[in-house]
């Protein structure tokens, strides 16, 4: 077997055999094929496609070409929780406590961010002292003990999905449904949870940007859990405006803390709600979606979700005084207030540009391993269909510069529309897409 009579059956669009992918992406893992056939044979699956049959087979093999994160030794159903990416969106800082305050293991590896979309990783590591990097030995004794851990993901799972992605990010690859789903399962799977919930992210700041599309990925997706033994919910979600209020890592933290204090609510309260309740479901804890959002509500009313979380800054070394002192996470030192040029009504906000408004003031990335400023952010004040004055605030910019509070203040005021008529607002939940047996 060579990698180059797969290419060309690609090529040709052939079905790969299963032993077709395990021996490449073998050879992915160890090195031992050249770029430029690794990225021939993605372009060939990118024109080309892949069956159902296929793209589990290649989740699987991306999954075990490093170590599985073996949780059986902490008692219950795993469940885990998994957004495409978004602008404002800090719904795992609010479910996960949520979620574990009753009873059900949540333990999430997440990244960082990149582009416009905010990592929980970032988030977390602007509480003073939290600790992200868990080894594998850590991790599992925390989850014994508060069933919530979050964590950075390690070096050593799914490494042929790390290289495949840094070659599809070059070379026009990565808009592939096939393996946008086998790089979110594959990691999923090697995470070890029993059960995963999707927020994918639809619309204007979401990588899929038509319902259709959102749509075909969600379902491969749950497809593929139950070919890799896993139970999959896919909620799809709104994204034609961010999804909280606040924008950039610090702000993000003290939103979700608001929430969980019950001080605040909005569509990020809504799809927290949403996405822990079917992580309840999957674990058989509730019978129906709104048993689920009554529970996790409750849980909000007595204080057990916010103590929750105090449990995991302690367990994980941050900083618990910034649950009643957020003045204790850093701020940046400029603020720039964007005022409405007219009156009337928001209609339509480019929530991508809002996310590199945010990029611009510092709080997230424009390359790889740049360092963020941690203080930066937005908080909007408006959202769509709600009335404008001239003159009256549209957002609040922090940066560390003057000038890069500016600059982000031009970008964000493109992308906000208002108009003289009020337009509808868009729903907010578009779809659930579930296994055949929970329809």
């Amino acid at each position: 077997m060579n990698l180059l009579d797969i290419i060309i059956k690609k090529r040709e669009k052939q079905k790969l055999s299963r032993d077709d992918i395990t021996f490449w992406i073998r050879g992915v893992t160890s090195d031992a094929f050249p770029d430029y056939q690794n990225a021939a044979l993605l372009m060939a699956i990118f024109l080309n496609g892949m069956d159902a049959e296929e793209t589990a087979w290649l989740t699987y093999e991306m999954a075990h070409s490093g170590v599985i994160f073996g949780l059986s030794t902490i008692p219950g159903y795993k469940v885990d929780k998994h957004s495409t990416g978004g602008v404002g969106d800090t719904s795992t800082l609010v479910l996960a406590p949520l979620v574990a305050s009753l009873g059900i293991p949540v333990i999430k590896m997440s990244g960082r961010g990149l582009g416009f979309s905010g990592g929980t990783i970032d988030k977390l590591e602007s509480i003073p002292g939290f600790r992200t990097a868990l080894s594998e030995e850590e991790a599992l004794a925390f989850a014994q003990k508060s069933n919530l851990v979050l964590m950075g993901q390690t070096d050593h799972l799914t490494p042929a999905d790390q290289k495949l992605y840094a070659l599809r990010d070059v070379t026009g690859t990565v808009e592939s449904l096939p393996l946008i789903a086998a790089s979110i399962m594959s990691k999923k799977v090697a995470a070890g949870a029993n059960g995963i919930v999707l927020d994918v992210k639809c619309g204007s700041g979401g990588f899929m940007k038509t319902l259709e599309d959102a749509q075909k990925l969600a379902q491969i997706m749950v497809d593929m859990g139950r070919r890799v033994n896993r139970d999959v919910n896919a909620i799809i979600s709104s994204m034609e405006q961010p999804l909280g209020m606040y924008i950039g890592n610090r702000l993000e933290v003290i939103e979700a803390i608001s929430i969980l204090k019950g001080e605040s609510g909005g569509d990020l309260l809504e799809v927290s709600l949403t996405l822990g309740a079917h992580m309840l479901l999957l674990a058989k804890a509730v019978q129906t979606e709104a048993e689920g959002k009554a529970k996790l509500l409750e849980q909000i009313k007595n204080g057990q979700g916010l103590a929750k979380l105090e449990e995991l800054l302690i367990q994980q070394g941050g900083n618990p005084a910034v649950l009643e002192d957020t003045s204790l996470l850093p701020l940046s030192a400029c603020m720039h207030t964007l005022a409405a040029p007219s009156s009337g009504y928001l209609t339509q906000m480019d929530t991508a540009k809002i996310g590199r408004a945010a990029q611009e003031t510092g709080a997230g990335r424009m390359y790889k391993g740049q360092t963020l400023d941690f203080g930066a952010g937005i908080i909007l004040k408006k959202r769509l269909g709600e009335p404008v004055e001239k003159g009256e605030p549209l957002a609040i910019l922090y940066s560390a510069t003057e000038g890069k509070c500016r600059a982000a203040a031009e970008i964000l005021a493109q992308a906000i529309t208002i108009s003289p008529q009020p337009a509808p607002v868009p729903p907010l939940i578009l779809d659930i897409i579930a296994p055949e047996s929970q329809n």
